[in-house]
């Protein structure tokens, strides 16, 4: 096994990964080391130097021969810089395998979305991203009382992505001297340039902001009652933040007067994103909900769509298998599952052993999102407000049939029941718990198995579907 220098910024990672493609070493053979308690994230440190040994020249010559013979996508240098930001310990050994199998095996790796490491890459690739926004939103300057010309801020990251951030408040607040604080690194700006230090916690941060009156007077005046979601709420606005939020000292008092806000709003029909709650029967079962659903109009997709598509199968199911969204044969058939992806689900259910009128099987968006191209209709990705207009009518279902065992199909349904950072590709075949029911599951969507361009690789996940539904079957 063969160590690396101690590795914690993208820099190094690069400088490690040159030298060790030169010595032409697998992957498997590359332990990384990390210590993060003794580097910030941004110090620069050179190759050789974390290890108390000088580097050499013929270190530095390998790698600027690695670097001559050694080129990949620009697509791979922008992932692999925010990956660097990760917390996760494995990022590292993560972009070298990728890496090895860009140079070695597969030069277009990075367009199967499907493969494990570029799925894992891209969901810690989302994840960062997502944490930048976040810091983007809860970050609240508050004057320093001693200066009231210069403003500081603390926040708590998820990952280490102040280098990722704070460009964006340079340009945002840049006639303001200002100081953003992390347990990581902290960043400055002088209305010149910016300069980064230490990290530094909370308790550090001496500061009185006069202006927060203001804010939480508008914070409470756009707070909207009608769509307050607490579990949601928290896990889109972390709790961790809120002592960083003036205005989140307002969200138990507004939580408490939510039910009359309501019912103001009702009344006069003020501040409601449509949903298919305005279409459900007065009484809830399977054929009330089916055909009620041909009415819904909580979204645009019901003006291209030929018809809703409504789940189907036995109502006293054990299992019930969610999918995304009908496809192109089920938009026109009006039944799920029964184009090219319902083929394959219907052949590896018996392949699992599961006769499909024995489950229950439906969709998370009732009708088909597409492109038209030429006389072709082409699937799109349904987006979140989509789905969430239209999730009561998959909320309804589940009451209803109450199954013993949920399979989630691809990542549009997983996502739905456990939150958007879920990965199938860490958590695919996995027993979890939902709302809805203690057994649920989560595997390949056939239509991902379809559209691999890899015959060995596409047989692999169609064995592992089955082998999910075994799994699955297993506890129902």
């Amino acid at each position: 096994m063969l160590p690396t220098n101690c590795v914690e910024t993208f820099k190094q990672w690069r400088n490690e990964a040159r030298r060790l493609i030169a010595m032409g070493a697998r992957p498997v053979d590359v332990h990384w080391q990390t210590d993060p308690d003794q580097l910030s994230l941004f110090e620069e440190v050179p190759s050789g130097s974390d290890s108390g040994t000088p580097p050499s020249k013929t270190t530095d010559q390998q790698s600027d021969s690695a670097s001559s013979a050694m080129t990949v996508p620009r697509s791979f240098l922008g992932l692999a810089e925010n990956v660097a930001c990760h917390r996760d310990a494995g990022r590292w050994a993560l972009l070298y395998r990728t890496l090895w199998r860009i140079l070695h095996e597969q030069r277009e790796l990075l367009k199967i979305t499907t493969d494990d490491d570029v799925y894992e890459l891209t969901q810690m690739q989302k994840a960062v991203t997502r944490d930048v926004h976040k810091m983007k939103a809860f970050v609240r300057f508050r004057k320093v009382v001693n200066d009231p010309e210069t403003f500081v801020a603390w926040h708590r990251p998820d990952h280490r992505i102040m280098r990722l951030a704070a460009p964006f408040f340079a340009r945002r607040f840049k006639g303001m001297r200002w100081s953003i604080f992390t347990p990581d690194e902290s960043a400055s700006w002088d209305q010149t340039s910016l300069q980064y230090g230490r990290g530094v916690p909370a308790s550090e941060v001496d500061s009185d902001d006069s202006l927060e009156e203001l804010w939480k007077t508008y914070y409470a005046s756009i707070f909207n009652p009608a769509r307050v979601k607490v579990a949601m709420m928290k896990r889109e606005m972390p709790v961790r933040h809120w002592a960083t939020l003036p205005e989140a000292e307002l969200i138990p008092e507004l939580l408490e007067q939510a039910p009359t806000r309501v019912e103001k709003m009702i009344e006069t029909h003020e501040g409601f994103g449509q949903t298919a709650t305005h279409f459900m029967p007065a009484k809830i079962n399977l054929p009330s909900l089916a055909a009620a659903v041909s009415q819904c109009s909580a979204c645009d997709l019901c003006q291209d769509a030929t018809q809703a598509v409504f789940g189907e199968g036995n109502p006293d199911a054990r299992i019930v298998v969610i999918g995304e969204q009908p496809g192109d044969q089920e938009d026109v058939q009006g039944k799920p599952f029964v184009g090219p992806a319902g083929q394959l689900l219907n052949e590896c259910l018996s392949q699992a052993g599961i006769d499909r009128d024995e489950v229950y099987v439906t969709n998370t968006v009732k009708h088909f999102k597409f492109t038209q191209r030429g006389k072709r209709r082409l699937h799109q990705k349904p987006n979140s407000r989509e789905i969430y207009a239209c999730r009561p009518w998959l909320e309804a279902e589940l009451s209803v049939v109450s199954p013993k065992v949920i399979v989630c199909l691809g990542a549009t349904p997983s996502q739905a029941l456990f939150g958007r950072d879920f990965r199938i590709t860490k958590s695919r075949g996995v027993r979890l718990q939902t709302e809805w029911c203690d057994q649920t599951f989560a595997t390949w969507h056939p239509a991902a198995v379809l559209r691999m361009p890899d015959e060995s690789r596409r047989a692999q996940m169609q064995e592992q579907l089955v082998a999910d539904l075994r799994v699955a079957v297993s506890h129902s």
